[in-house]
């Protein structure tokens, strides 16, 4: 296993273990079969492993497991308050206990605020007490290190980023939204302050795995014969930006194969010709897109508070992966921030393009985004989470 550092110098596998999709038996959690996982995982260097106090089970059986087998003191353990629920100290606290109890210890590793889109949210923990309770629990030792994941665009990354003395963060980040979300910006933003970043969806849920034909025959005649999966987390490790890379391993072939990949790869391994078989893999993958939209932001802001390039980015999703998935993202990337994006804030005033380095008919494609991203049972669903979770 290959290792990086912590903010503070202690060793981070660079590959860790996402605790969100453990195999089910029936409803439960087959904890049989992840027990003899996670054990394989510790004994081949992984020192990782992530979840959350909203992963059904997740947390009850990693605790469980750490347990029984005496390794919790060989681990770190990450997990994360789901700040969208939070609406006083007391149910902070409470939540905490909870965990701490589900886990089986005494401390955590590296504790997050769950899910952050938009900076109100912090703003919101901050009324009710957070950097107080924060600076409480690292003086008791309950909290070795602070952080957040996050989800939104990359100016609101940017903003949470330097709000706060955070140890750590998590983003979504792989090849394809190398320019959407926190982004590259958000990851070398980071780097440059010298915060560790840990990544999530490094292989789009599994959608860099399962290419399209064409990609995988581009893959197979490079001369590095690598496995999708092997492309996607190789591009991820030959960042030495990237801290280390979680993936939701539930078998034993996927985990003995990022492991291998793992310990194979340090940073700046890629040659020239990986980086362009990448652009080719993108360029195959990108031929449905609906907008040519390559996220240079040249056309932000808008007056209106539309992000254009958010847009964009998932209507192209919507034709490169499931609608359905594509429109999930959407609504919880977008739909839940304070300040949303819709497209259909639009006033089609046209400042966006002047702007616009590839002449795009932004007003016209923001109209059949919209349509296409929040048809009328998505509108209404959105509007609901709105109400029951934005503060």
């Amino acid at each position: 296993m290959q290792y990086r550092k912590d903010r503070y110098g202690k060793d981070i596998s660079q590959l860790g273990y996402g605790c969100m999709r453990f195999t089910k038996k029936g409803t439960a959690i087959d904890y049989d079969k992840t027990k003899g996982e996670i054990l394989h995982a510790i004994e081949s260097g992984i020192n990782y492993f992530d979840t959350a106090y909203i992963y059904p089970g997740s947390e009850e059986c990693l605790g469980r497991i750490l347990e029984e087998s005496g390794k919790r003191k060989d681990v770190s353990i990450a997990t994360k308050l789901p700040q969208y629920l939070m609406r006083s100290d007391k149910q902070i606290e409470k939540t905490f206990r909870d965990e701490l109890a589900r886990l089986r210890t005494d401390y955590i590793d590296y504790y997050l605020m769950h899910m952050f889109t938009d900076y109100s949210e912090w703003e919101h923990l901050k009324s009710l007490g957070i950097e107080q309770w924060i600076k409480d629990k690292k003086a008791s030792g309950e909290i070795r290190n602070i952080g957040f994941s996050y989800h939104g665009d990359t100016d609101m990354f940017l903003k949470i980023l330097n709000a706060y003395d955070w140890d750590f963060c998590q983003i979504q980040y792989n090849y394809l939204d190398e320019n959407s979300q926190a982004g590259r910006k958000g990851l070398d933003a980071a780097a440059k302050k010298g915060i560790p970043v840990v990544i999530m969806e490094p292989l789009r849920g599994g959608k860099l795995v399962n290419l399209p034909t064409k990609a995988k025959e581009e893959l197979a005649a490079h001369s590095t014969k690598y496995s999708p999966a092997e492309l996607g987390l190789k591009w991820l490790w030959n960042q030495p930006e990237v801290t280390c890379v979680l993936s939701g391993m539930n078998s034993m072939e996927m985990l003995d194969e990022n492991i291998r990949i793992a310990s194979e790869t340090t940073p700046g391994i890629f040659a020239d010709a990986d980086y362009k078989l990448v652009d080719r893999i993108k360029k195959i993958i990108k031929e449905r897109e609906k907008v040519g939209c390559t996220g240079c932001r040249y056309c932000m802001p808008c007056p209106k508070g539309v992000d254009i390039p958010g847009n964009f980015h998932y209507y192209n999703l919507m034709y490169m992966e499931k609608k359905s998935a594509a429109r999930f993202e959407f609504a919880q990337n977008m739909g839940l921030r304070k300040e949303p994006g819709f497209a259909s804030q639009c006033i089609e005033c046209g400042k966006c393009e002047q702007h616009c380095p590839q002449h795009l008919n932004i007003r016209e494609k923001l109209k059949e985004a919209d349509r296409d991203l929040r048809p009328l049972p998505y509108k209404i669903g959105i509007d609901i989470a709105r109400k029951v979770l934005v503060h």
